[in-house]
């Protein structure tokens, strides 16, 4: 079987990207440590899309003490041909949110059983007490086997009493090397 690729996962509907995480492979964790990878929103309904974004970025660092967090970075939203470029601020910096840090998928309660690969976990990511994404987990994992340059992940809402799926599938390619490094928003 021919490996997926990028443009095969965006020409997936939500049936076939529920398999693919369902089939999904672990993720090489080293492979992702100080690592920028093109993000692109999959699945999501046209409204939201046009609303929000389809282009992004995830950040992934290695800390000192061995543990992986990360981030989002806002990217202009030029066509998928086209490179993925980091929208700056006022001050020059890239523009970041929703902080997380990378564990693995053990002991987490999923609506759906993709636990093969790590959790993004944005609880963990000390984001601002009031900011909704605090609840949301990401599973990711790698579409082709010992391969984690193309990723596919899916977001659900952590409710404490029960968790909640959403539309919402993201595909990761690997990008280019760390370029900044951002504190997580609380100390």
């Amino acid at each position: 079987m021919a490996a997926l690729t990028l443009e095969d996962l965006v020409a997936m509907d939500a049936d076939a990207l529920d398999h693919t995480m369902r089939n999904g492979y672990p993720i090489d964790e080293d492979v992702l440590a100080d690592r920028e990878y093109d993000g692109v929103s999959l699945n999501l309904p046209s409204l939201v899309e046009r609303m929000t974004w389809t282009k992004f970025c995830k950040v992934f660092l290695r800390e000192p003490d061995g543990s992986l967090r990360g981030w989002n970075c806002k990217v202009d939203q030029t066509p998928l041909t086209e490179p993925w470029v980091l929208t700056k601020g006022k001050d020059g910096q890239p523009i970041t949110y929703g902080h997380y840090r990378v564990v693995p998928c053990d002991g987490y309660r999923m609506p759906r059983p993709y636990d093969a690969g790590v959790m993004l976990d944005y609880g963990l990511g000390r984001n601002p007490r009031t900011d909704p994404t605090g609840a949301v987990r990401d599973p990711l994992l790698a579409v082709n086997e010992g391969d984690s340059a193309l990723l596919l992940g899916w977001s659900y809402v952590d409710a404490k009493i029960t968790t909640v799926g959403t539309p919402s599938f993201f595909a990761l390619r690997r990008g280019v090397p760390l370029s900044h490094r951002i504190s997580p928003p609380r100390g």
